[in-house]
């Protein structure tokens, strides 16, 4: 473990034995990359949970550094914030760019399929070893939200509120399709070959596809017309080069296996899976959340938030205006950050009167 910058530390965790899957297989070692900022409080129990997003890292503060420091939603004057790299990444946690124990390669495609669920299960391993006893929030959006509402569902005891972005109860069959149009572009590489590709001679182009792919779903059409209409460089469409960018960027950044390994693990996602139905779990849950959507929203659109906050018996809903799409809950860090300051004010607000009310 290492303290970095502005009081933040870097650590990870090897799990204690064996990890057990939904699937019933076992990862013989798991290794849990992490972030925090701010102290653990005596009782351990001023935490609070974000959760990232399909590509994301733990490092909150590079790409959600509007609602982390001080005055912000995630104050680490305040709140003893944390952040895990999902399970099956590919920037600490074990996943299937990680050395397979007892090989001398990588997991590679042979990482077992794994679920939101397994992501929290490890997560809730992680503040254990931290001594995490109470969360105060946990917040994330896309994939992070997934993880948000398991986290209700799999640890009630442990969960005070919750905000899930741009986030619907359960993969829809369009969230599913778009997901396997990506992992077709990354099959369709000539490097890949039977579900497999040499570790030195990665599907680049395949990959750079699957990320043109995600960014349409991920924009809006209102913002890519503002942003580039016609326009044209040397005979190339703007819009393009930007996509053609965004493909060299991920690349350089990430693996395909955990592409593949990440957006399967999204299209499980369905908190009814074993629990009578989507709208009968949500019921049970018992803490305040604040579901936030995205009014242009192509991905997750907005009727999926107003049916999760209507299951929820302490939901609320609240829009976020903006025309970037679903990314705007990362573009928008201003407005995101004052919709999230003020229902933790309510909540603070509320505290002396009971849960009861603060729906009402």
């Amino acid at each position: 473990m290492s303290s970095g910058d502005g009081g933040a530390t870097a650590g990870s965790l090897e799990l204690p034995s064996p990890f057990r899957l939904d699937s019933g297989e076992r990862l013989p070692a798991v290794t849990v990359a992490y972030r925090t900022w701010g102290r653990l409080d005596e009782d351990g129990a001023n935490a609070v949970l974000v959760c990232h997003a399909l590509t994301g890292s733990p490092d909150v503060d590079r790409w959600w550094g509007d609602l982390l420091g001080e005055g912000r939603a995630l104050d680490p004057a305040r709140d003893f914030v944390v952040c895990s790299n999902v399970l099956g990444s590919c920037y600490g946690t074990t996943g299937p760019a990680s050395r397979r124990p007892g090989s001398p390669g990588r997991w590679g495609a042979d990482f077992p399929e794994i679920t939101i669920r397994d992501m929290v299960r490890a997560q809730a391993a992680l503040l254990d070893a931290l001594g995490v006893r109470r969360l105060r929030l946990v917040i994330g959006g896309s994939l992070g939200g997934m993880q948000v509402l398991e986290w209700a569902l799999l640890r009630p005891d442990r969960v005070e509120a919750i905000v899930p972005i741009a986030v619907s109860p359960r993969h829809s069959a369009w969230c599913i399709g778009v997901s396997e149009a990506q992992r077709q572009a990354i099959y369709a590489d000539p490097r890949w070959r039977d579900g497999r590709y040499p570790d030195d001679d990665p599907p680049e182009a395949g990959l750079a596809a699957a990320r043109a792919v995600a960014m349409l779903s991920y924009r809006s059409r209102e913002s890519l017309e503002a942003r580039f209409s016609r326009a044209q460089n040397d005979g190339v469409y703007s819009v393009e080069s930007w996509l053609r960018h965004h493909g060299r960027q991920l690349v350089a950044r990430f693996d395909a296996n955990t592409y593949v390994t990440l957006t399967m693990a999204m299209d499980t996602h369905d908190v009814g899976r074993g629990r009578g139905g989507w709208r009968e779990a949500l019921a049970s849950v018992r803490v305040p959340a604040l579901v936030v959507a995205i009014d242009s929203d192509l991905l997750y659109p907005p009727v999926e938030q107003e049916e999760l906050a209507a299951a929820l018996p302490l939901g609320r809903l609240e829009t976020l205006r903006s025309p970037h799409g679903h990314d705007a809950f990362l573009i928008e860090g201003e407005a995101v950050n004052g919709i999230v300051a003020r229902f933790r004010d309510s909540l603070e607000t509320q505290a002396g009167r009971g849960r009861a009310s603060w729906a009402c």
